[in-house]
């Protein structure tokens, strides 16, 4: 009898071919989420009998769902963030959690790089206004000669370091436990946090969602920036309090803003950062190419088949 496999996370069949291959022909079931968005408990509820894996987006996965999953044996990740997955109540259920990190890392550096200029240059308003037969010729900032500050100091920060080392700008960043010897390497200057924050002319938020980060850029750290400064986040909504940044874009303390990443997803046409004009806004997308997709794809299966076969899987946390 086979595995029974589901994957909340969206678009696996058309997008991770050969990891949905890779687990059929290890007599695996796929049970693929219909709705293209986080499954609800109530969905996953009529779904969980009898599963014994699962490729999991960002819906949440607790102790209501562990109870009745007693098959669970793994959760992998499809992403690198598992702050929806309660991995210590997971543990206490015997059901290993893994995630895929580095696997999105350069897809996220490459549109964090493209946030930075998109919001410097306000290319997505003036590609709206254009098509609107108006002559919008916007006066923009350049990156050249700047500071870049990277709250943070991960994988993605540190390919993104890596890629603005040809734009000729000046790089800092924070981390908890830095990592000195890339830091040396990649010409970035680790600062304390305050000292970022204070010196950057674009703060890109890389950090960790965790208790200790939630709302790190408040008004409080807000007032800290540069007047004028730019802010990136595509790392985590739960890191910038919504409310603040709407007021801090609205009083000109930030020129601009770029979002990948939102306090609730999927994001609501009344959030106030939407009646901005200064600010770029994308939909959780910054991991989505398909490069990305076919390596975590495997990834993930290959996890689940050592869980499997009782090895031990690669990221597990």
């Amino acid at each position: 009898m086979g595995h029974k496999v589901l994957v909340t996370a969206t678009n696996y069949s058309k997008l991770c071919g050969a990891a949905k291959a890779l687990l059929e022909e290890n007599d695996c079931e796929i049970i693929e989420s219909p709705f293209g968005r986080p499954m609800t408990f109530d969905e996953i509820k009529e779904r969980i009998s009898g599963v014994e894996a699962v490729v999991a987006g960002v819906d949440d996965w607790n102790e209501d769902v562990f109870k009745i999953a007693p098959d669970l044996k793994v959760i992998s990740r499809f992403g690198v963030g598992v702050d929806n997955i309660d991995v210590e109540t997971a543990r206490k259920y015997d059901v290993k959690v893994t995630n895929a990190a580095g696997g999105n890392s350069n897809a996220v550096a490459e549109l964090t790089i493209g946030l930075i200029i998109g919001a410097m240059r306000h290319v997505p308003q003036l590609h709206v206004t254009t098509r609107q037969g108006a002559w919008d010729r916007f006066v923009g900032d350049e990156i050249v000669n700047r500071t870049v500050g990277l709250l943070g100091f991960g994988n993605i920060a540190r390919l993104i370091a890596k890629k603005l080392q040809g734009f000729d700008v000046n790089v800092v960043a924070y981390d908890k436990f830095p990592n000195m010897e890339a830091a040396n390497e990649l010409n970035v200057a680790m600062m304390e946090a305050d000292e970022v924050i204070s010196s950057a002319d674009v703060l890109c938020m890389m950090l960790p969602s965790l208790p200790e980060t939630q709302h790190f850029m408040n008004a409080e750290t807000f007032g800290k920036m540069k007047d004028g400064a730019y802010l990136i986040n595509t790392a985590r909504g739960a890191l910038v309090d919504e409310i603040a940044l709407a007021d801090a874009l609205n009083s000109g303390k930030l020129r601009a803003a770029a979002i990948d990443v939102y306090e609730q997803e999927p994001t609501s046409p009344d959030n106030p950062l939407f009646n901005i004009p200064n600010i770029v806004t994308t939909p959780h997308t910054a991991a989505e190419t398909y490069e990305t997709y076919h390596g975590v794809g495997l990834l993930t299966a290959n996890a689940i088949l050592d869980v499997f076969a009782g090895r031990e899987p690669k990221n597990l946390l």
